[in-house]
């Protein structure tokens, strides 16, 4: 039994509650208590109306039994008094009368608060029963509003609780509705038997419509699915009847036509006879993750192609190049496989984007700067695709290779100046020596001279220049920086037409470094 209940608490032992006894003749409240004693309630008295009021104002007082005739103040004033005084609005008023009371002294009684009317002689077993009636009137009254203030409190805490419920579950949602965006994932639950279809914020987004106009259903989400993907979740259902969950891959085709991979992870509600009545699930845009994986693989077999070329290359320059003794030979080898490797370096640092012109220039002029102010470099940043950067470098390394050793930067007194320049389509690049030991005309094509011209003239359909001035060699490089024309290459490399297709963006092709090869095979030396 809950003894902290307000009813069942007072059901089992009340507390004894306050009667008031208003009378100016002490005798009368005497009879009054002895009559009243057997209640067990408690009793004060007053003998007079102010007393009376005093003791109203510190009591909270169940019943007062108040004589009609009194001085000053009249039990009629007195009960006026106490009905006024919105705290005594509802308490138990008993008029005790000594002389006969007219019908209109008993309406004004009524009137002024009265409930009832003991008249002299009292009878006390009537007096203790008219107020008891009103002393269990007042505890029950008491306990219901205990009662209620419990319920109230009860109340409250119950919708604090409710409310504290409702924001952790709008918290909750609130975090699983982030989790979903940020993992680009929408969820979504399907009424089989209706039709009808709930969806997030995610899954509107990753169809790609507009939440205020599109309504999800079976009917509308279907054709946004494409037809054999549909087919195959079918198949898996169908045949798979006691599966509960399931992951598919499936392909999702926007209204504005684009397409979206997503997988979308289920659990499947069945009825009592097997068959599928509700699904539920999320739907994961994985279209980054697909593209990234096409590109890893792109990557992988543009490295492989790369790689390819490379050795190709770096097997001409091996096979073919020649020198006097082993240290001049390694020396012309490393140094044609180093311009190759700061032009991949270069590369590789734009993701294979592209290499700018000065950083070419400078990569490969660098050594020679140390000694002064001999070389001098102008011109605008460039990006070249990759394979034009390749032959780039080559080409530098090949004409800084041919100064050191015979031109301009083979003697202090000599200078080098490089400057390029941009005309929208063309690199043109002009190297210029002066100062260096007179200069003629080989009388043949050296291993260096054919590099330059296989590479820029055939493999990039470029154009070289040498001008064998007395002053200084002067060389002029146009290399194109948009999409190289099938006619750079030699017929007998280019195969089928439907089997050529350059973007600009390739690595030198493997045929067309087999032609570099084929082209300086003879040439004499480094």
């Amino acid at each position: 039994m809950d003894m902290h209940d307000p009813l069942r608490r007072d059901a089992i032992r009340p507390d004894p509650v306050d009667i008031l006894l208003v009378d100016d003749q002490p005798a009368k409240l005497m009879s009054y208590e002895v009559i009243l004693r057997e209640l067990g309630e408690r009793l004060i008295t007053a003998t007079s109306a102010r007393e009376a009021l005093r003791h109203l104002l510190r009591t909270d007082v169940a019943v007062v039994l108040v004589d009609v005739c009194m001085p000053e103040l009249d039990g009629f004033e007195l009960a006026r008094m106490i009905r006024d005084h919105p705290r005594f609005e509802q308490t138990a008023i008993i008029f005790i009368s000594a002389v006969h009371l007219s019908d209109e002294d008993r309406v004004r009684g009524y009137a002024m608060g009265a409930v009832d009317y003991v008249p002299v002689p009292v009878i006390p077993e009537v007096l203790r029963a008219k107020v008891r009636v009103f002393v269990d009137l007042f505890r029950k009254t008491r306990q219901l509003e205990a009662a209620a203030r419990e319920l109230e409190r009860r109340v409250t805490e119950r919708t604090a609780a409710l409310e504290a419920s409702t924001e952790q579950l709008r918290e909750s949602e609130r975090r699983r509705s982030v989790a979903l965006a940020a993992g680009q994932m929408g969820s979504w639950d399907l009424d089989v038997t209706t039709g009808e279809c709930l969806w997030d914020p995610g899954q509107f987004r990753i169809f790609g419509v507009d939440p205020e106009s599109f309504r999800p259903s079976l009917a509308t989400v279907r054709p946004l699915i494409a037809g054999e993907d549909i087919e195959r979740i079918r198949t898996l259902l169908r045949t798979e009847p006691e599966r509960q969950t399931f992951q598919v891959e499936a392909r999702i085709v926007r209204p504005d036509g684009a397409q979206r991979w997503c997988i979308c992870a289920a659990a499947v509600t069945r009825d009592a006879r097997g068959a599928v009545t509700r699904v539920s699930g999320v739907t994961i845009d994985i279209t980054d993750r697909k593209l990234a994986e096409e590109r890893q693989l792109l990557l992988a077999r543009e490295v492989d192609h790369r790689a390819r070329n490379a050795l190709a290359i770096v097997q001409a320059i091996v096979r073919l190049t020649s020198a006097r003794d082993p240290q001049a030979y390694m020396a012309a080898v490393e140094g044609r496989i180093r311009a190759l490797a700061q032009a991949h370096t270069l590369l590789s640092e734009s993701r294979w984007e592209g290499a700018d012109v000065r950083r070419l220039v400078d990569e490969e002029l660098e050594a020679y700067r140390r000694d002064g102010p001999r070389v001098a470099t102008d011109g605008p940043s460039v990006s070249l695709p990759p394979d034009r950067a390749q032959v780039l470098a080559l080409a530098l390394h090949e004409l800084a290779t041919n100064s050191v050793k015979y031109g301009a930067l083979s003697v202090e007194t000599g200078s080098l100046d490089v400057a390029w320049r941009f005309d929208g389509e063309r690199v043109i690049l002009s190297w210029s020596e002066a100062g260096g030991p007179p200069v003629r005309k080989p009388q043949s094509r050296g291993f260096g001279t054919k590099i330059l011209e296989a590479s820029i003239n055939q493999q990039i359909a470029g154009r070289v220049t040498l001008d064998w001035r007395p002053s200084g060699l002067a060389c002029t490089l146009e290399i194109p920086c948009g999409p190289r024309p099938r006619s750079a290459l030699p017929e007998s490399d280019a195969g089928p037409r439907s089997e050529v297709v350059d973007t600009g963006e390739a690595p030198m092709a493997p045929r067309a470094a087999r032609g570099i090869v084929r082209t300086i095979a003879g040439a004499p030396g480094g």
